[in-house]
């Protein structure tokens, strides 16, 4: 392993009643390949009171992904559509020119009896010449993916492309996010599987390099051609998420992201006015962040 790797640990943010654990952006590290935002979400307990219910909010220039661990999310969007996500699926809906949603605790389960929530919300920025197209969403079962065992390790590719295998998850620039889980102690080998930068996130157990036990919580960045063999536990999860990054830099403020500043500038312009489509039947709003007033005044 080259010894200039970054290790980053979650910091808690509060989203709605919940705080979940952000890797991405980072001080000394703003994306990893074209991923922009990772939050792990959870485990967080649901019960009444204390339900999921994220408001209207808009997106430009990305692509959201939405998987869970356990738990359910109902997920739907100024497209007009409806989706509820469950263990191993995959919400994928690319903002392009602008997108809202909400995602709230499906109506079947605010009965009182308590349940949780776990997994990733990620953003994935769009290469330059696709920031402005058609907003579109896509829903891939568990049942889509690839799934293969080497040794102690089970893998499931989740988006993109690696180890040979490819996801039907319809993603626009070169990218991979795949799970990993070990039933014993085990050696991971990334050369020549992955191409690109890696992000090893910890959802359990622990893995090691020669400087470091990484533990849950933590996310090792390093290039694909310098992390070769990793040493994991037993009992445990990794999201290995990367690709490509793109040959200019990416712009983010609150949910929207570009590789032009001033367009950020109108999309909170037209949030303010409220020119963006909304979702059917829904009168909630997010008012955009105070700060926006300091960054583009």
């Amino acid at each position: 392993m080259s010894t200039n790797n970054l290790i980053i640990e979650e910091r808690r943010r509060k989203i709605g009643q919940f705080l979940v654990g952000r890797l991405l952006p980072f001080a000394k590290k703003r994306m990893v390949g074209p991923f922009i935002f990772i939050d792990h979400i959870g485990p967080m307990t649901i019960s009444t009171g204390r339900y999921l219910d994220v408001d209207q909010h808009p997106h430009i220039g990305l692509s959201t992904l939405t998987y869970l661990f356990e738990g359910e999310i109902m997920h739907r969007d100024s497209l007009g559509n409806e989706q509820r996500i469950t263990p191993g699926d995959v919400n994928w809906m690319s903002a392009g020119r602008g997108v809202v949603h909400t995602e709230r605790t499906p109506q079947g389960l605010r009965n009182g009896r308590e349940y949780r929530n776990h997994g990733f919300q990620i953003w994935v920025a769009l290469p330059r010449e696709l920031e402005e197209m058609e907003p579109e969403f896509h829903h891939i079962p568990k049942s889509s993916l690839p799934h293969w065992k080497e040794g102690g390790i089970r893998f499931t590719l989740i988006a993109g492309e690696g180890y040979g295998q490819r996801s039907p998850v319809p993603v626009h620039s070169t990218l991979f996010m795949i799970k990993i889980e070990t039933t014993e102690p085990s050696e991971l080998n990334t050369h020549d599987h992955l191409q690109g930068e890696t992000g090893f996130c910890v959802v359990q157990g622990a893995m090691h390099t020669p400087q470091a036990r990484i533990g849950r919580g933590k996310m090792l960045v390093s290039m694909t051609k310098d992390s070769c063999r990793i040493r994991l536990e037993e009992n445990t999860t990794l999201l290995l998420c990367g690709g490509q990054p793109f040959s200019e830099p990416r712009h983010i403020f609150w949910n929207f992201v570009s590789s032009d500043k001033s367009r950020i500038e109108k999309a909170c312009k037209m949030w303010q006015k409220r020119e963006f489509p909304m979702v059917k039947h829904d009168n909630s709003y997010v008012p955009l962040p105070a700060l926006y007033s300091t960054k583009f005044k």
